[in-house]
């Protein structure tokens, strides 16, 4: 009885010790990684008095176009005069984020401290919550331990939470309706339940509305569900329709107003032509030139303000256009150029906001580790390979053709980041079986 009694508690013992710790448990759940993230980056914003403006530069340097444009809706004069002064109705950069400034500085007060705050905890909360769409992306596509990994590297690496920190602007809101988006459409591809893919419309709805240019992906998105249900003889026209329709509608009236305030079809935002030729003049060498805008070059400002905003976008658009032409073995080398730029990160010195040089470590072996795990996702045929790679490949052209930012590469970091980690695992794992096969 004795032995007995000694093997129950040795077992008894031996389970316990199997059992994974509170912590282990802990960290296992994504939530916890959400809520880490959220209170690391409402801890370092509020240590670091990020949300502190200079005196006097709060008129501009808050938000630039999107905090003018907000300045003027809460002031009663519509969504109108991005740069200075009263310039008339504007659909220089798209409407969701500054309507949510807006919304801000109604409450808390126009570009007071409160209000920055504010802000910048709500693009945090946008951050935190790219953890839950991160693991369930990861998850869907590569695994548990991926998932995990990516999400809690996305909660506490100090460059994942920068653009969150200390920009009001829509890059984390954007980063995450994209995430979103993507998680949706891994979705479609075996949901039968209509309000799947009206969500995905209604998400991909409010990411035009926060940032157009991720539009690019929405073809290859929706074409995928489409094909993947096509052959599983499962029904992909009438749930695609539906989720076009559902989109249309979320966008449909804000193309009503700017026909209505500028007398023609402006889908979104109408200010690409001036964007082009930003990155597209005879001393062009890549990068953006601050001193070419209109908010800090008077001659462009006024004519800015003598063209009104359309003809003067449409007209930059014109010349950069010509210059195309004209110039194509330039134009060929500043695509190239701004390629490099767009992965390795722009120069500081540069003119342009650039990296610091711990950052640029950072950027450039993000960049590596997803390239690399991109190429062994496609290799091995993984679950949604062709939307990892289109996110790679395509979203990034426009800014090979315009000018690259580091800013611009943020809405497609989280994906990169679940790319990244499965490379390193991948690695890790193949040198270990490499390692426990040589002889000893």
């Amino acid at each position: 009885m004795r032995v007995a009694a000694e093997g129950v508690s040795s077992n008894s013992g031996h389970h316990r010790k199997a059992q994974p710790s509170v912590l282990k448990r802990g960290l296992r759940q994504p939530l916890l990684s959400a809520l880490a993230a959220l209170a690391l980056r409402l801890l370092v914003m509020t240590a670091e008095h990020t949300y502190k403006i200079a005196p006097g530069q709060e008129n501009f340097s808050l938000g630039w176009e999107t905090g003018r444009i907000a300045y003027s809706i809460a002031t009663g004069q519509g969504f109108s005069s991005p740069f200075r002064g009263s310039t008339g109705p504007t659909a220089w950069v798209a409407p969701l984020y500054p309507y949510l400034v807006a919304g801000v500085f109604k409450v808390f007060g126009i570009y007071s401290r409160q209000s920055i705050w504010m802000l910048l905890a709500l693009n945090s909360l946008f951050s935190a919550l790219t953890c839950l769409t991160i693991y369930s992306i990861a998850k869907e596509t590569l695994g548990e331990k991926t998932a995990l990994w990516s999400a809690w590297l996305w909660a506490v690496l100090p460059y994942s939470m920068y653009w969150a920190i200390r920009w009001v602007w829509e890059t984390s809101l954007s980063a995450f309706l994209l995430s979103a988006a993507i998680l949706l459409a891994l979705r479609l591809k075996n949901s039968d339940r209509l309000i799947t893919w009206m969500l995905f419309g209604l998400t991909c709805g409010a990411l035009a509305l926060s940032n157009p240019s991720l539009l690019s992906l929405l073809p290859f998105m929706l074409a995928w569900a489409c094909y993947h249900r096509r052959r599983a003889h499962k029904p992909w026209i009438a749930p695609a329709a539906l989720a076009m329709a559902v989109f249309l509608i979320s966008v449909t009236p804000w193309l009503v107003r700017n026909y209505q305030v500028f007398g023609r079809f402006v889908f979104i935002r109408g200010n690409f032509g001036e964007e082009l030729r930003l990155g597209n003049f005879e001393t062009a060498d890549g990068l953006w030139k601050w001193s070419r805008h209109p908010s800090q070059n008077a001659a462009e400002f006024a004519a800015y303000e003598r063209m009104g905003e359309i003809d003067y976008a449409h007209e930059r658009g014109r010349e950069a256009v010509v210059f195309i032409r004209s110039h194509p073995a330039m134009f060929a080398s500043l695509t190239l150029k701004r390629a490099f730029y767009y992965w390795a990160g722009t120069p500081r010195e540069s003119g342009t906001p650039g990296l610091s040089r711990s950052r640029y470590v950072i950027f450039i072996l993000s960049t590596v580790l997803s390239f690399c795990g991109l190429a062994l996702v496609i290799r091995q045929k993984k679950p949604g390979a062709f939307l990892y790679a289109v996110l790679i490949l395509i979203y990034p052209v426009v800014y090979y053709i315009t000018f690259p930012h580091p800013r611009y590469r943020h809405p497609i970091e989280p994906e990169m980041m679940i790319l990244g980690v499965w490379f390193v695992f991948r690695g890790w794992a193949e040198w270990k079986k490499e390692s426990s096969s040589q002889p000893a």
